[in-house]
């Protein structure tokens, strides 16, 4: 198996390789996918990202949403946590700016957050994936720190958790860490894995 530095590398290489019309068919794809779900149907407050470097795109995913009436939240940097996220509302009238990665976040001031226990449904970007559930993201460790309270044994579930990506980035196999927090599921534009469902 390569090594993860390595898998990380040809994986990001493969999604941003995907033409801009690949990209749209593949977001309305995953939307489909999605809409046919019964815990998606019934998730109120839905958290997701914006497409960067290549990721699976979620923009028909936040017109569905917005179509369904759900409340959407986008992750911010936690200010004083260190790699932690925090959630804050995402509506056409959110203000953004670039983080310290350049990915656009909303801007903070004074808007509410909402805590990671107290969302429905979380959909995260993924580099690669395996349909056991094991995954791989960017390397910061941000959501497995800011779901660890799942692997704490104390029964707080909190959110479903359900990773994105597109069909090209499966792999046989990836390890699984004791830190890594469980996925629910993992949808792409050409299926859903449903793991912990």
């Amino acid at each position: 198996m390569q090594d993860r530095k390595t898998l990380r590398r040809e994986m990001r290489a493969r999604r941003r390789a995907l033409t801009p019309q690949q990209q749209r068919t593949a977001g309305r794809c995953l939307a489909r996918k999605l809409a046919r779900q019964l815990w998606f149907v019934k998730a109120r407050h839905v958290a997701l990202y914006l497409p960067n470097d290549g990721e699976i795109d979620t923009r028909p995913l936040i017109t569905l949403c917005r179509t369904l009436g759900k409340t959407l939240y986008l992750p911010v940097l936690h200010p004083i946590r260190h790699n932690r996220l925090w959630f804050t509302p995402y509506t056409r009238a959110t203000r953004m700016q670039l983080n310290r990665y350049r990915i656009l976040e909303p801007v903070l001031q004074g808007k509410p957050v909402r805590p990671a226990m107290a969302l429905d449904l979380v959909l995260l970007p993924l580099v690669a994936f395996s349909a056991d559930g094991g995954r791989m993201g960017m390397g910061g460790g941000y959501y497995d720190r800011t779901f660890a309270f799942r692997l704490n044994g104390n029964g707080m579930r909190g959110p479903k958790l359900v990773g994105l990506a597109h069909e090209l980035q499966r792999v046989n196999q990836l390890p699984i860490e004791r830190w890594d927090v469980p996925l629910d599921a993992i949808a792409t534009d050409s299926r859903v894995y449903a793991i912990n469902c």
